[in-house]
């Protein structure tokens, strides 16, 4: 081999603060606080502090390859702890609150994390679970001294601004291996206990600049972008490693993400582009029609974590808001696909771009897919094959952290990741999720998928949400039910969701069964949780099954 002659400089996620403070200084992160009120900053002002953390993190004696747990929501301390941590060369492991007790302890020690920060609304949470946590783990509440937590179970906590008083706002930043472990998020563990996703320097850094190829308009300096993702959900999806290399200004929400106080953040900070998943536009949607219009530069919002219905995506875009509809995995940093359409594709009649829209994109640059059938042979992207959809790429993982039998479930001979997904990919490369396999429904041989007639059923301005699930049947194994949450002050009849179904999938694909409940069971990552809905209607008699 010829080995080309470039300097070997890794590829470290200190690079992207340094960048951000020193090519764009003014750019702004606004953060709606616990403590209450709203705290602004600049990323020019950002990096002294996270020099001063690196110092207080050594201090306390971090090292390279330790793991320090975040349990928290999305501010600008949390920003800051991204890079001081990984900065050092320590693991930032962040932690979704809302996951169940027994899995929080699982994670935790599985990680086996020498620093735990925490949001003060949260101590109540540290202070249950810290008898079944390292004992050895130091405890950070992310305030100042005037507002630090006390009570049973948080003695001897430590303050986050006591910690940075006095420290030194410069850094002589280490070069780190870009291999090295970099960040640590675990998947919600719904099938067996949560598995570790453990991201590189170099695949963190890579999976930003794949991002800045998309095409999205809002990424790019001067945009204004809240994150209604958490950032314990995948990093929220790379955003904080991405918005200093390009200058974005950041809006954090903090805690409070119902419709009336995600419009007036919107509203007030002059916000264009909101990431986050389908449950959190419905509550924003509901605020638009009680007020009349859209915040006034909101332009767009990314919809990721579970399929958006096509409803939403023409609700949004006749209202001048462009929808990039997103899929992707934990275990893929995670964009995988992004819907900004083809060039081809954009002069559309405004249906025929909804139609493409609520696909669910075509790939990110630095991702491969391939679809297979049950015997593992390569399938045509023709838009019309369906197989399992396998991935390949930099910033993918070759395995779970510490979990050997996960990791050779996960991988094909050849190396690429199966998701779980069953696809279809276009001739165009837009990329069709047919529906995870888990969620299929199997009746008399063929397969349903619950997405279709979910999104069928949305059409009907009745239905705020719903999820389609298979129950026993004794003929057809599987028959759907269909499970409604009503929009306000509507009362659908079952034959009406019905008469709606009729136009759009066939015969065979219809819900045996509606039944309507006040909500939707949510995971912790605000999905809904076909899971929860099975155990809960796995005794549902169907009318027709004797």
């Amino acid at each position: 081999m010829l080995r080309g002659l470039m300097m070997d400089t890794p590829l470290n996620v200190s690079a992207a603060i340094e960048y951000g403070a020193e090519m764009h200084p003014d750019a702004s992160i606004v953060s709606a606080t616990i403590e209450g009120g709203m705290h602004r900053t600049t990323y020019g002002e950002t990096l002294p502090r996270v020099a001063k953390l690196a110092h207080a993190l050594t201090a306390l004696g971090v090292k390279e390859g330790d793991r320090v747990a975040t349990l928290a929501w999305n501010g600008y301390r949390h920003f800051e702890l991204y890079y001081a941590i990984g900065g050092i060369g320590a693991v930032t492991h962040t932690i979704n609150p809302r996951l169940f007790p027994e899995q929080l302890v699982y994670i935790v020690n599985h990680a086996k994390d020498r620093v735990l920060f925490f949001d003060i609304n949260l101590a109540p949470l540290v202070a249950k679970m810290r008898a079944h946590w390292p004992k050895d783990m130091i405890y950070v509440a992310m305030t100042d001294a005037a507002h630090k937590p006390s009570g049973e179970g948080l003695d001897g906590i430590l303050v986050y601004e006591d910690l940075l008083a006095g420290q030194p706002d410069s850094f002589a930043w280490p070069r780190v291996d870009e291999n090295a472990g970099c960040s640590l998020c675990y998947t919600s563990g719904t099938t067996g206990e949560p598995k570790g996703a453990l991201y590189s320097q170099r695949s963190v850094m890579l999976h930003a600049l794949f991002t800045l190829t998309s095409g999205m308009s809002s990424l790019g300096s001067g945009s204004t972008i809240l994150p209604v993702v958490p950032l314990f959900h995948v990093n929220a999806w790379g955003l904080p490693y991405t918005a200093p290399i390009v200058g974005i200004n950041l809006v954090m929400p903090g805690v409070k993400l119902d419709g009336p106080n995600l419009y007036d953040l919107l509203e007030a900070e002059k916000v264009t582009s909101s990431w986050g998943v389908p449950t959190v536009w419905m509550g924003l949607l509901a605020e638009i029609q009680k007020r009349g219009r859209k915040p006034e530069h909101l332009n767009e919002v990314i919809i990721g974590g579970s399929a958006a219905p096509r409803a939403m995506i023409e609700t949004f875009e006749t209202m001048g808001v462009g929808v990039i509809h997103g899929w992707g995995m934990t275990e893929m940093s995670p964009v995988g696909t992004l819907g900004v359409l083809a060039m081809k594709d954009r002069g559309k009649p405004l249906q025929q771009r909804i139609d493409l829209k609520a696909r669910q994109g075509r790939r990110m640059f630095g991702v491969e897919l391939k679809i297979v059938d049950e015997a593992g042979h390569r399938l045509p992207h023709d838009g019309e094959a369906s197989g399992e959809l396998f991935v390949r790429g930099p910033a993918i993982i070759s395995g779970y952290y510490e979990n050997a039998e996960a990791s050779a479930k996960a991988l094909d001979k050849d190396g690429w990741f199966g998701t779980g997904d069953v696809a279809k990919i276009t001739p165009d490369g837009y990329l069709i999720i047919v529906d995870r396999t888990k969620d299929l429904v199997k009746s008399g041989g063929e397969w349903i998928s619950s997405i279709d007639v979910e999104n069928a059923a949305m059409a009907h301005p009745g239905i705020a949400a719903c999820a389609v699930i298979g129950v026993p049947h004794p003929k057809w194994q599987e028959r759907p039910l269909m499970v409604v949450v009503k929009a306000a002050g509507a009362e659908p009849k079952k034959e009406e969701i019905i008469a709606t179904l009729e136009k759009a999938i066939a015969k065979w694909q219809m819900p045996d069964d509606v039944v309507f409940v006040e909500q939707l069971p949510l995971t912790a990552t605000g999905k809904v949780s076909k899971l929860t809905l099975r155990k809960q209607f796995a005794d549902h008699p169907l009318p027709d099954a004797g």
